[in-house]
This record gives C-alpha cells, structure tokens and sequence, in this order.
C-alpha cells in the first residue's frame, strides 16, 4: 500500500478468493479514503503479489512485477486455468507487468487515472520478488527477483546459481527502460537462494548500497562495478523470508546528511537449513527470530572503513517487523514473530504432511504485539523504549504491512501467511487493519504552521514557514531552540519494508516576534539529489517533540531528468525574544495523567474509526487504469486537532490514560454500496486484451521507442 496525496492510501490483495466481487470476480484492491472514513473497490487486472513499488517525479507511482495468474488454491490446477490468465479468479500474468498510478488532489477538472494492461507496458524480464530503487535522475533500477513462485530463490543441490534453471532472474534493469539490455549482476549469483526483495540504499557518491543473504555491497550502476562491503555479522539473514527490519537513519545536518543503515531482527539458520524454492528443510516455527540490531555507514566522510557496528537489541526477536520513520525523528517498529520466517508451505524437509503442520502453512509463530521506538540519538544501551505504548491483540505475520499517515499516526494492515483465503487458521487471512497513535498524540495541542511549500528544490534560496503563538506553550525562545522541520518519504510498503522510506531535517534558523509567533527560516534540501530522490513527501513542523499534521508536496521538478541544482540555502541569523511565549496549553509529548483527555479528543478528531474490511494481504499496489468521473472535495493538508465533531468520539472505547494506542479502523460504508455509487470508472484494456491494440495514454513516462526498441530515452 502507499500514501497517494494528503487524503488517500492505496491497497493492493494479492489475487485470492475474496468474497467482496468487482466485474465478476473476486476484489483484489481498493482504496482508502481517510477523511470519510470508506474504502472504494477498484478493478485490477494483472497478478501484483510479491511486486515491487516506487514513487515517480511527479508524484506518480509504478508497480513492478508480480505472480502470474493463479485461481482457487492459488495455483492452475482448475479448469482453463494457465499462469497467462485463470477464467476463475479473471486474473493475467503480472510478472512484467509495470502499473501505473497518476494521482491528483481531487479539483473538479483533474482526472485520477490508473493504467494496468495484460498486454501493456512491460518490463524486459519476469519479476517476482524484485528490488526497486529510485536514482537522483528519477529512474528506477530494478534487481533480481524469481520468475515464478517460491520459497528461496534456489534448487538443491544448488548447481545453477545464476540462472537456477530458469527460476531465477539475476539481472537489472531501468524503468524507463534504457537502450542497454538487461544486464546480470554478480550479486545476485553470489547471493543466490537468499537475495528476494535484496536491500537498497541510493548513496551521496550515486553509488547503490546493496545486502542480500549475509553479503554487502557498494555497486555502481552505471559500469556494473560492485565493492564488496563487510558481511552481515553473525551471518544473520536480513532479507524475505527472513525478513529483519531494515531502515535508513534520519538525514540530518548534525550527522552531515550522511547516511547510516540499520537492520534489526531477522533471521539466522544453517544454510542447508532454509530449503529450496518448495519449502525450508527444518521447522522454521521452532527457530528462534534475531534479536540482534547492526548499523553500517556505507560512506563514512572521516576517511574510515565502513563497519558494521553492534546496536542494542530489539527487546523482542522478531521476523518481519518493519520500521516506520515518524516525524519526531525516532523510529517505530511493528508486527512480525518471534520464531521462525516469512513464507507459507504446505510441509517442511521435516514435517512431512500438511496435517502435521501446527500452525497451518505459516512457517512463524509468536505473534509480536508489542511496538517498540527506536531513538538514533539516545545513548547505547537506551535506545529502545515500550514504555507506554499499548500492544496489538491482532497477529500481524507474513503479508502484513505499515504505513506512516499525515497526521502522524500508522496504519497497520494486512497478515495472511495462506495460499488462498482461509479465515479458520491459526493465522487466518485478515481482513482488519489498525492505527497506531505513538506517543505525542497524548499533547493537547500540536503545531498548525502557516505558508508550507508545495514544491521543493535541491539547494535555492530559503522559505519561510510561520507558527502561531496558539501552536505551542512556554517560552518562544525554547520552542524555536526545539523544533525540527522534518521531510518524510513514506515509502511504498510490502512484506515488512517500505520501498523507498527516507527521512530528512531540513535546516533551519529562527526569528521569533514579541507576540509569540516564530518565522523559522528553512533550508531547501542539500544540492545533492542522491540524498533525496525527487518526488512525493509529506514536511512536518515538529515542536518539543509533537508534530503538526504532514503537507504533501513534491521534491525536484517533476521530471525523470538530471534534477536542477543550486548552492546551499543561505539563512539569516536566528532572532531571539526573551518575553514572547505561546498560548497553547503544556504540549509535551511524555506521558502525563494530568490531562487524560487529550489523548482521547486527538484519536476521535483525526482518525477514530475501525473495521476497514479492505482487503487480506497488503503486498503492494497495482491499481487498473480508471478515471475519475466525478469531482471530490480537495483535502486540506492540515487537519483539526480540536474543534467541532469531537461529540460522539470523545472517550470512545479509547483509555484516556493511554499515550499511545491501537484503534481498530470503521468503515463507514460497505465496499459493495461503494462500488455503485463511486465516483471511480475503471477503463483498462479489455480482459479479451489481444483482440485490441495496447494503448498507453494513461503511462506518464511512454516512450514507444524506448519500450519497443530499447531505443535511448
């Protein structure tokens, strides 16, 4: 799923029986609308699951990949059924399939459209599982993958690493594509077996770092050339299916906008022990998950070798959990188990019969619960903190997913380690999805700035952005000393990671004015596109630790092109007013029984709705092309902390004393009544596709050329 501007986010199900119908067959996406609360269906026609995802310079996003078609029991064993189109499930081949979303705000005249075609715009290889990172011109490189189903990406005995026989793809490519064929990547072969979704991180040299298995890398794209890095310490295995939480650390000009990775959890075991492409050949659920967190600076700037250094530990094991950067600079981290992997099997080398199988195909066990933040700036051994923060009753395993929202809380959806839908498991497909309130939803008050950008440049002259006294309490002085103006990319989330997920402080000095108001004076970001690939992101004003609601924008200049550059901004001094203070009531974010309510008012006003009823596993985004017919209300950036509407929401079934919770979301409307009265049309090419010439007009990038020739963009 992703963020698709201030209002909407996006949800893909990988191709199952759900029950919910669309066109004739079953509901494999839709999309969430936050301010009203509903969930619309939309139509899509190739098989997303296990895709990549990635935003795009103007704000659109792409989908990679995928399965190929599958019916009931999530294979082609039914009648007519293929892996190029399934007459059940009405699904085709999306193992090249890319998937085009154009987003818009909503004004009466745009038209929101989405492009998915059988026989539209490709990729040259099969991709299941592959890795997406966008570059600082806008491309996309995309890496490895499967070209069909599995557990690990290898036979046994392992004789044909490379190539696996035809099961596996160890090449690159770019979208939009180049006038160089797909290329293989030596990391790939070397990393064979476990190198799905392999982990990577645009660096400010260009260069790409790059973990799969328990290897590392620096790799330039450009020459293939890559620069072996240190090992992962310990040989524990990061990547799907072990599936260890894995982020880049705040950017920020106290570290120098030099980036640092961290991974935490994830998995280790023997490597005869994870099996093949049919299953593991142990049983994973009895396997411990890593507790172990390492950080690496790739490219440290004091002339040192990059190391990866010993963090503090999670303060539970845990597979699949996944980091969500929040605008205050820490990190969180939800869902996953304790023992075992990502992945569903119906047997393991050990257990031999389904119906031995414990916990139904789940190879983990151990649900995690329990948030936990991480704060890159506490001192060793203090890092990690729960206190405070209130547990999920619901089991989040494989296929579950995070998303960082506007207004500063998650959602969390997904779970569904089955094949096919199966709601009587341990761990049964899970149609529910949450928010979780960190803790500085517990401030009465949180900063409402005033003249925030839509745009953003690399380098250029300041902007300035305005807090009203009303935004904060105590002296003026401390509250400009203590704020920080945060821009998040949130990424694009499947399996347990967030594609593309950065956070940046832009720089800033101050004046503050006799009546409380305080200018802050923000830089734009680093002439250094690498650092901040352009496109969509959400800037937060953050004061004594709350946040203000997120504004939407976009980085760069639109294009897939080399991004304009200018010097760094100039800022003036900071100005500073011993007597001038905010009206606001106390807005510290700690924990405080002083003012129970609050907590209680904020979950009500912004988001205090449960059961969505969206969609099983979230693996990604693959939308059909529509548009939209209809005009819809355009959706402030900020939204009201206090106010009217609070009547009903006020202490409903929220704990006032909690200063951090879970809510379980309300659909206000059922996806069928939706469906008849949205405002979305799908227009895809027809389902008899080859009868028809393949149109392109909804793909922003479409350069025939370069799509049927390889030519040069």
């Amino acid at each position: 799923m992703f963020l698709a501007d201030t209002n909407h986010v996006y949800i893909l199900d990988k191709v199952e029986g759900n029950a919910q119908q669309i066109n004739g067959h079953s509901l494999y996406a839709s999309v969430w609308d936050i301010e009203s609360k509903t969930a619309t269906p939309i139509d899509v026609q190739t098989n997303a699951f296990c895709a990549a995802g990635m935003h795009l310079p103007n704000a659109s996003f792409a989908l990679f990949g995928g399965n190929s078609a599958v019916g009931p029991g999530g294979d082609n064993s039914g009648p007519g059924s293929t892996t190029t189109f399934d007459p059940t499930y009405r699904d085709y081949d999306g193992r090249r399939a890319i998937r085009i979303f154009n987003p818009c705000q909503g004004d009466a005249n745009s038209a929101c459209s989405h492009y998915d075609a059988a026989n539209g715009t490709q990729m040259a290889k099969a991709r299941w599982y592959p890795a997406a990172e966008p570059l600082a011109n806008g491309t996309v490189v995309l890496i490895g993958g499967f070209t069909g189903g599995g557990y690990i990406n290898r036979n046994t005995p392992n004789t044909d690493p490379t190539y696996e026989g035809g099961a596996a793809e160890p090449t690159y490519e770019f979208f939009p594509p180049s006038s160089q064929p797909p290329q293989i990547m030596n990391f790939m072969v070397k990393t064979s077996g476990l190198n799905s979704y392999a982990l990577t991180y645009l660096m400010p040299s260009g260069k790409m770092f790059v973990q799969a298995n328990y290897s590392t890398i620096l790799w330039d794209y450009n020459a293939n050339v890559e620069t072996p890095l240190p090992d992962m310490p310990g040989q524990i295995v990061r990547v799907y299916p072990a599936s260890g939480a894995n982020a880049m650390l705040p950017l920020t000009p106290a570290n120098n906008y030099t980036p640092t990775i961290i991974f935490c959890g994830g998995q280790y075991m023997q490597d005869n022990w994870w099996g093949n492409y049919s299953y593991p050949a142990v049983d994973t659920w009895n396997v411990p998950a890593s507790q172990a967190c390492h950080r690496i600076t790739p490219e440290p700037t004091d002339g040192s070798a990059p190391a990866y250094v010993q963090d503090d530990n999670l303060p539970i094991p845990r597979t699949m959990g996944q980091f969500i950067a929040l605008p205050d600079g820490t990190l969180l981290v939800v869902n996953g188990g304790s023992n075992g992997t990502a992945g569903y099997a119906q047997r393991t080398g050990t257990t031999t019969t389904f119906g031995a199988m414990p916990f139904g195909e789940s190879l983990a066990t151990g649900p995690v619960g329990q948030p936990a933040i991480y704060n890159p700036n506490a001192p060793a051994g203090s890092r990690w903190s729960t206190a405070g923060l209130s547990s999920s009753n619901i089991p989040r395993m494989y296929h579950s997913s995070a998303l960082l929202l506007p207004d500063g809380s998650v959602m969390v959806a997904g779970s569904n380690p089955n094949i096919d839908v199966n709601l009587t498991t341990t761990y049964p497909t899970t149609y529910t999805a949450e928010y979780f309130y960190p803790p500085y939803f517990s401030a009465p008050t949180r900063p409402s700035p005033e003249n925030m950008p839509q745009t953003l440049s690399y380098g250029g002259d300041p902007f300035d952005i305005t807090i009203p006294p009303s935004s904060y309490s105590g002296s003026a002085n401390d509250a400009a000393d203590n704020t920080t103006i945060w821009l998040i990319r949130t990424g694009f989330t499947t399996h347990a990671m967030n594609m593309g997920q950065r956070l940046m402080q832009l720089n800033n000095t101050y004046t503050v004015k006799a009546n409380g108001t305080i200018i802050f004076h923000t830089a734009q970001l680093p002439p250094n596109p690498h650092l901040f690939q352009p496109g969509p992101a959400l800037l937060f004003v953050t004061i004594n630790g709350i946040p203000s609601n997120g504004t939407y924008l976009v980085v760069g200049n639109g294009q897939i092109n080399n991004q304009p550059t200018s010097p760094s901004s100039v800022l003036p001094a900071s100005v500073r007013v011993d007597s001038a203070s905010g009206s606001a009531p106390n807005s510290s974010s700690s924990h405080s029984s002083s003012s129970p309510s609050h907590t209680g008012v904020i979950i009500g006003v912004v988001a205090g709705i449960a059961a969505v009823g969206l969609l099983g596993a979230v693996v990604g985004v693959c939308l059909a092309r529509r548009r939209r017919s209809a005009a819809v209300a355009d959706s402030d950036p900020t939204y009201p902390i206090s106010g009217a509407g609070l009547g009903s929401w006020t202490g409903r079934d929220v704990r006032n004393s909690d200063s951090s919770a879970f809510v379980p979301l309300q659909q206000t409307n059922q996806s069928e009544v939706t469906l008849m009265h949205s405002p979305y049309r799908d227009q895809f090419e027809p389902r008899a596709s080859s009868q028809f010439p393949h149109s392109d007009e909804f793909d922003p990038y479409y350069d025939p050329r370069a799509l049927r020739t390889g030519a040069p963009r």
